[in-house]
């Protein structure tokens, strides 16, 4: 078995299609995180201004300031500090940006003139203790980390939907006629598989988290993500977990995401006659669900919600519902993670096994 399992992973990572995709994921998430972190900027209201390494700077500096547990005293603080030294001549000052923070402050305390507006922070947040500091970089991270994981199930499919379809087109004779092809080479390749959705993850995972690692620091990974940035407050995660915490489940659900892939592929590779037809309907059950007119708060969503799709997307179902014991409604994509995966790896060997050759 052992020789099986090195011969199908030698014959996946050999292909150039599969360095291609591996090499292609890698630099573009280099160029999201490094344009991500170029493009920053920020001005202290005073004479510090700059974009990429001095934005951040300028960021943490002015977060320091402020970090800690969110009161009324540091908002009236913020807002005295960041108040407009000019006419905004009828701007909306909740859109004028010159520093993660005070975007922060002005999206939820400003008024139309970039004043206090009157609420407390009981009167935005409830009850609910709100850590700040400089998170920017991190919600940063976790946008880009979307089109990551979104490329990486698209990659895994690619690498993937050759390992039965590949075999119908002649090779079935040989392998299908010899001693274990019908039990310990369908084996091989399911365990070969599985380890190339949890390699390819681990692998983008990790190269991702070094960057931003590299680029912002640990900072703001225990503040919460509920203030942050103008550009985070419109149809983000509305439950006050940290930074940290929101990162856990986004690198979670890219495991379950492409576990559920794969146990997709499997299947769809099996009973399919070519690498073609294995590689259209596995992209086609994958993207399907993007095209159904269902939001986040229909109730059904909490069904489509764990298709593969939304897990690699994560905020969409991160955003469904918080319960009781404080986990996200997100953690449901274990179990179905396990269901995709399950069904995959029973039916597409018995698939194979069964299959006739001619």
């Amino acid at each position: 078995m052992r020789e099986l399992i090195h011969f199908e992973l030698r014959k996946i990572l050999s292909k150039r299609l599969t360095q291609i995709v591996f090499i292609g994921i890698l630099l573009f998430s280099a160029f999201l995180s490094f344009s991500t972190y170029q493009n920053k900027y920020a001005f202290d209201g005073k004479s510090a201004e700059g974009t990429g390494k001095t934005a951040v700077e300028i960021d943490k500096k002015i977060a320091a300031k402020y970090e800690g547990i969110l009161t009324d005293e540091k908002i009236r603080q913020m807002m005295d500090d960041f108040a407009p030294k000019y006419d905004l001549r009828g701007i909306n000052a909740a859109y004028i940006y010159q520093n993660a923070m005070q975007s922060a402050a002005f999206a939820r305390f400003a008024d139309m003139d970039g004043h206090w507006n009157g609420l407390s922070v009981s009167d935005v947040f409830g009850d609910e203790e709100i850590k700040v500091g400089y998170v920017d970089g991190w919600l940063s991270t976790s946008k880009n980390l979307v089109r990551v994981f979104m490329a990486l199930a698209l990659a895994v499919i690619i690498m993937i939907a050759p390992v039965f379809s590949s075999e119908y087109e002649g090779v079935d004779r040989i392998i299908l006629t010899s001693k274990y092809g019908r039990t310990k080479c369908a084996t091989a390749k399911v365990i070969v598989s599985i380890l190339i959705a949890i390699f390819s993850t681990a692998l983008v995972t990790a190269f991702n988290c070094i960057l931003a690692l590299d680029f912002y620091g640990k900072e703001g990974l225990d503040c919460s993500i509920l203030f942050a940035s103008s550009d985070y407050v419109e149809g983000f995660i509305p439950f006050n977990i940290t930074c940290g915490t929101l990162l856990t489940y986004q690198i979670l659900l890219a495991f379950t995401g492409t576990l559920s892939v794969t146990g997709i592929v499997l299947f769809l590779s099996a009973i399919s006659k070519n690498q073609i037809v294995a590689f259209v309907a596995s992209m086609a059950f994958f993207l399907f669900p993007s095209m159904l007119p269902i939001t986040e708060v229909d109730p059904i969503f909490r069904i489509i919600g764990l298709l593969p799709l939304y897990h690699v997307q994560a905020v969409s179902l991160m955003s469904v519902e918080q319960m009781e014991n404080g986990l996200l409604y997100a953690v449901w994509a274990i179990p179905a993670a396990i269901l995709f995966l399950g069904f995959g790896v029973f039916t597409s060997r018995r698939v194979f096994a069964k299959h006739q050759v001619s």
